[in-house]
């Protein structure tokens, strides 16, 4: 059961090689926000996404909270192991490459085994794949992860909130994943009774 106030919540936040760092960015921000802060944020970056990253925002990865970054390379991380305490894990963007390998138990890094773990311990795995169009591969690695327990948010913004920047876009693909992650996004709801 999630701790409503999120004092004894640990995320692990996943930045693949996909477009859409801004997701992430933004993700990542929105976590430090919280009105009931997490007690953890872990954040792994694949080979390129710290490439992606520089080039969509502008800069090197800095966090101005108390995110803690760790090596893909190594498992040499609490979460790479059943025994921690992560409750949720979100891969932002995720790539079809690192949902492939997922899907097919192949933990050769700490992004695939953080998620094995994830799954094998039926805790809450978030994957926001960023690619179009989709190949039935694809399709059919998401369908495996769907019936292993994950949850497959599309990267796709919605457009009922009336969003007028690409902030703003971005936003609600953000708080729909906070959402599912378990915290009070604050952000616009569909027919919402003020």
């Amino acid at each position: 059961m999630m701790d409503p106030s999120n004092r004894n919540r640990k995320i692990v936040l996943a930045i693949t090689g996909a477009s859409g760092s801004i997701y992430a960015f933004k993700l990542l921000g929105r976590l430090h926000e919280l009105r009931a802060p997490v007690k953890e944020i872990a954040v792994i970056f694949s080979d390129t996404a710290k490439e992606i990253w520089e080039t969509e925002i502008g800069s090197k990865f800095h966090d101005e909270g108390s995110a803690k970054e760790y090596n893909n390379k190594t498992y040499f991380a609490p979460f790479a192991s059943g025994s921690s305490q992560y409750d949720t894990m979100i891969i932002c963007p995720a790539s079809m490459g690192t949902t492939g390998r997922i899907a097919n138990g192949t933990s050769d890094d700490l992004i695939a085994r953080a998620a094995d773990v994830m799954l094998k311990e039926r805790r809450r795995l978030i994957i926001v794949p960023r690619e179009a169009p989709y190949s039935l591969i694809h399709i059919n690695n998401m369908k495996n992860l769907t019936l292993a327990g994950a949850i497959i948010c599309p990267a796709t913004p919605s457009f009922y909130s009336n969003p007028k920047t690409i902030d703003d876009l971005v936003m609600t693909v953000v708080d729909r994943i906070i959402d599912l992650a378990g915290f009070d996004s604050n952000g616009f709801r569909w027919m919402k009774n003020d």
